[in-house]
């Protein structure tokens, strides 16, 4: 029995995550199965949802894996195999130690959530009018997929309609029911190299073949991908991970055109495309899709908050029919109260006007730690990709100790991460994030960064 701690100041799911992961690590080994998600929620007298988050956690690091018809199996026993401490969705779950400043990669700044706003559209949305004895829609409740599509059709272009929205409990819920919706006539996934490792990891515990496809300049390579004769691909082609190129409109419809002749699917991950601060935000590639071959992935984690779990995707309408057909019995995994708020912020008004204030506010964050590396570590800095997201990619220009940085960064309580450590492949840059950090934090924590960072180059 794990001991979870209702009066805790720790939350409910982080308390079960350590718990089974300290089980893992102790006590089990490949191949045994775990708890279905109800039966721990029933046992420790818990949230369904507060079950799910764990679970997800521990998928993403590769301590369990998902599989149809088995439930949640452990993979690894090995501690020592798994590298957790720069994993991008810790962002709930991580460490206890504390950091003078923590250049997160995908984090927003606590005070950037409108929460008085929020606190006072859920109060206002629980009424008589909503059904608790009732299970709520498997698809997510109608309004706010009407919200989600009206934005996605003015905003990103993309051709959609409230009921081609699935509603999901972050990006890996989306992902494994892809993979399950997908596995009885796709044998094989093909993904970027580098690219999202929580994509490779969701398909991958499916059993998929896993086609890793590498990148030029214009994002992923088509001839490569259609030499692995795989008929579904996922790709970030408006700011790939992690490399932040663009796919321009060419490739685009390059892409579109081997799908429709493969009769393949294309998953296109949008992940930021509201966090551009440079150029006009580049149109979804499912906008651009006449043949219906798309399946268009968002979230709000990276604009709004990556705590409430919400992740959304449009299906084509073949895929549709499949989901209602056979995947319709599926509880939703976000919170009726969640999606009720989210709605009336929506539908209000309020996410436009705070998509413009986190803009605003993350633009001048981007510009202010860009200027301050540039004048701070000069010629011995080469900026990888700027411009957007929550993140400024650089590598040294010069012969550096990468070993050296990290350790002087522990020690000086500077929390730094690198792509390679959630895309995999050869290519690797130092990911310094800002979202996380407050506007006047950004100069000194810049200073102690290149304090260490002048420290670590290499002097013949």
């Amino acid at each position: 029995m794990y001991i979870i701690d209702q009066n805790s100041k720790i939350p409910l799911h982080i308390q079960l995550y350590n718990e089974l992961k300290s089980d893992i690590i102790s006590n089990l080994k490949i191949g045994d199965k775990i708890n279905s998600i109800r039966k721990t929620s029933t046992l420790y007298n818990v949230s369904k949802n507060t079950v799910e988050t764990a679970y997800s956690q521990l998928v993403a690091e590769g301590f369990i894996d998902s599989y149809p018809k088995s439930g949640y199996v452990v993979t690894d026993t090995n501690y020592n195999n798994f590298n957790t401490t720069n994993i991008e969705t810790t962002t709930t779950i991580e460490k206890q130690k504390k950091y003078l400043y923590d250049f997160h990669p995908a984090r927003l700044e606590k005070s950037s959530f409108p929460l008085k706003l929020w606190k006072r559209i859920f109060t206002k949305v629980i009424d008589d009018s909503l059904d608790f004895g009732a299970y709520s829609n498997s698809q997510g409740e109608y309004g706010l997929r009407e919200e989600i599509s009206k934005y996605l059709i003015s905003s990103r272009r993309v051709r959609c309609n409230p009921e081609q929205i699935i509603v999901s409990n972050g990006f890996l819920d989306s992902m494994q029911l892809l993979a399950n919706m997908l596995q009885q006539t796709y044998k094989s996934f093909a993904i970027e190299e580098p690219g999202y490792h929580v994509a490779y990891k969701a398909f991958d515990g499916y059993g998929y073949k896993i086609n890793k496809i590498p990148l030029d300049a214009h994002g992923i390579k088509i001839e490569d991908l259609k030499e692995s004769n795989s008929k579904l691909v996922y790709i970030t082609p408006s700011h790939q991970y992690p490399t932040g190129v663009s796919m321009p409109v060419s490739k685009r419809l390059e892409l579109l055109n081997w799908a429709k002749e493969k009769d393949a699917f294309i998953i296109e991950d949008d992940y930021d495309s509201e966090l551009t601060y440079e150029n006009r935000p580049i149109p979804s590639l499912q906008g651009l899709d006449k043949f219906d071959r798309v399946i268009y992935i968002g979230t709000f984690s990276k604009s709004l908050s990556p705590a409430i779990r919400v992740n959304y995707m449009v299906l084509p309408a073949i895929l549709m029919e499949l989901y209602k057909k056979s995947f319709h019995f599926q509880d939703s995994s976000v919170s009726l109260m969640t999606q009720k708020t989210l709605q009336i912020f929506m539908q209000d008004g309020y996410w436009d006007k705070h998509l413009r204030k986190i803009r605003t506010l993350n633009k001048k964050k981007h510009n202010l730690m860009r200027d301050l590396l540039i004048q701070n570590l000069g010629d011995s800095l080469k900026i990888e990709t700027q411009g957007g997201g929550l993140a400024i990619l650089i590598n040294p220009n010069i012969a550096f100790d990468f070993e050296k940085l990290k350790l002087l960064a522990e020690s000086t309580q500077i929390k730094i991460y690198f792509a390679k450590d959630n895309s995999g492949g050869n290519w690797d840059a130092i990911r310094m994030g800002f979202g996380g950090l407050k506007l006047e934090e950004i100069p000194i924590a810049i200073d102690m960064f290149s304090d260490i960072w002048h420290k670590c180059i290499i002097k013949y």
